[in-house]
């Protein structure tokens, strides 16, 4: 049997440096969202595997691991690093099975992309300030704690590796709870993770649903929190955290604005949004959902954007040939088609795709790739995450007006500009509120840092500021010279 379609089945936890039972008997039981067919099996964690996982990453940061020297912590992980080298295939295949990333998609980003992300975290980690003297005084970054991972489902093996790598260097013991969506993926690198003979208690992963979610977050054991996932669950960690004055980061939501300037090329124009507004099924927080084009080209634009988005090959995700595969569950398919419905309702035109489901394709989480032309900033499907396969082409008037709509936004993830004068490009960069900005095109590059303003999150990860998140500052006077 292929990778592809190979059964995934197990049936328990990595914890405290070993397998055991969980202390409940319900499963995830994860179909493909492409044909319903099996794709494995994970147990569900209740609060008390939370617990005995917690306790155990105490008392490993009670031991040895904070001790050792970066160097050492870094050797330690060595073995898994060159165990995810030799099955980033594997891993990637087992992602577009459980949600339905592309294939063309799945090979970088849920394969190859962790595997780079881990390893320029630890090419980061030698010139990282860790301490510092100042005069008679040493600075001392120290590991910040036990820290629990609460990860999506959407770039499931990426928004681990962003937490668990940093923060293992650090020092701090890691608890990763996956998606109930993706469980699967996190198990197999768990695999991987029992290869590299850590100290008990280092790492644990543990698939659950919301109320393992729940204990993680509010354990008075659990120092900080790292989560990426919509920005409504992000201000309720943020509030839970706050009681306790707990840490955390919140890396959540986009609605991304791609201004395309009067003297941009079509061609590269249009080729690079069909990357940067489609990636991942359109399932992206920094995918450019929100076109913003100039009045005296608008009808150009939406036309050429909406021709291309009809010519995108949608279905099985195995297929090398297909661009758009199914959303993740039928919920979110659910979710999209009602954005679909009230983008409609709300008075745009569906220039490409709309309601109504994908021909031929009536067993799978299918939705139409859709552009929507006549839209106002105010509406639903210009001011809320779809995250799905849509986007919106807005006009406007001048520059001035393209950057007041970019910033007219609850969310500040990500961002575009499109021109053939870099210098303007950079202008412009430098007046949109966001935290990741494109000129010419947008993919998120791993040796800087990534992160959000306003609801779309708090802290940074990525490049050597990933370290930050995960260690406390200690200020020691009267060092010897």
């Amino acid at each position: 049997m292929d990778a592809c379609h190979a059964v995934h089945d197990f049936p328990q936890f990595f914890l405290d440096g070993t397998w055991r039972q969980p202390t409940s008997t319900e499963t995830f039981d994860v179909r493909s969202p492409h044909d319903g067919t099996r794709v494995g099996s994970a147990p569900v964690a209740s609060p008390e595997d939370i617990d005995i996982a917690v306790a155990a990453a105490r008392r490993a940061f009670d031991g040895p691991w904070p001790r050792m020297s970066v160097a050492e912590r870094i050797a330690a992980l060595r073995p898994f690093l060159e165990e995810y080298g030799r099955r980033t295939g594997e891993m990637a295949a087992l992602v577009t099975a459980e949600m339905g990333s592309p294939v063309w998609f799945s090979e970088a980003a849920h394969g190859t992309g962790p595997l780079a992300l881990m390893q320029q975290t630890v090419s980061f980690a030698d010139s990282y300030d860790w301490w510092e003297k100042r005069g008679t005084s040493m600075v001392v970054r120290e590991p910040a704690g036990v820290v629990g991972v609460i990860t999506p489902w959407n770039v499931p093996q990426v928004t681990i590796a962003a937490k668990l790598f940093p923060a293992l260097i650090a020092g701090c013991p890691v608890i990763v709870k996956p998606a109930p969506e993706t469980p699967l993926d996190a198990m197999l690198l768990a695999t991987m993770l029992a290869e590299a003979d850590l100290p008990n208690g280092v790492v644990a992963v543990l698939p659950g649903r919301t109320e393992a979610g729940r204990r993680l977050v509010e354990h008075p054991d659990v120092d900080r929190i790292a989560f990426t996932g919509s920005s409504e669950v992000g201000r309720w960690i943020a509030r839970t955290c706050a009681d306790r004055l707990a840490r955390f980061s919140l890396e959540l939501g986009g609605k991304s604005a791609a201004i395309i300037c009067e003297d941009a090329s079509l061609e590269r124009t249009i080729a690079g949004l069909r990357f940067s507004s489609f990636l991942n099924n359109g399932q992206a927080c920094v995918a450019q959902t929100r076109i913003l084009a100039p009045r005296s080209r608008y009808d150009e634009i939406a036309t050429a954007l909406a021709e291309t988005t009809g010519e995108f090959s949608v279905g099985d995700p195995t297929d090398p040939q297909t661009y758009i595969g199914p959303l993740v569950s039928s919920r979110q398919r659910q979710r999209v088609e009602g954005y679909l419905e009230l983008g409609v309702a709300e008075g745009a035109t569906v220039a490409a795709g709309g309601p109504g489901g994908v021909d031929g394709l009536t067993n799978g989480q299918y939705v139409k790739p859709t552009v929507f032309r006549d839209v106002d900033n105010s509406m639903r499907i210009a001011r809320e995450e779809i995250f799905g396969p849509v986007v919106v082409v807005i006009p406007y008037d001048d520059i001035d007006d393209a950057v007041r709509i970019a910033n007219d936004s609850p969310y500040g993830l990500g961002g575009s500009v499109w021109t053939k004068d870099r210098h303007a490009g950079l202008d412009i960069a430098r007046r949109v509120r966001t935290g990741t900005f494109g000129i010419n095109s947008f993919a998120p590059e791993f040796g800087v840092p990534f992160g959000g303003f306003k609801s779309s999150g708090i802290g940074r990860e990525y490049g050597p500021e990933a370290f930050d998140e995960y260690v406390e500052i200690k200020s020691v006077y009267g060092v010897p010279g």
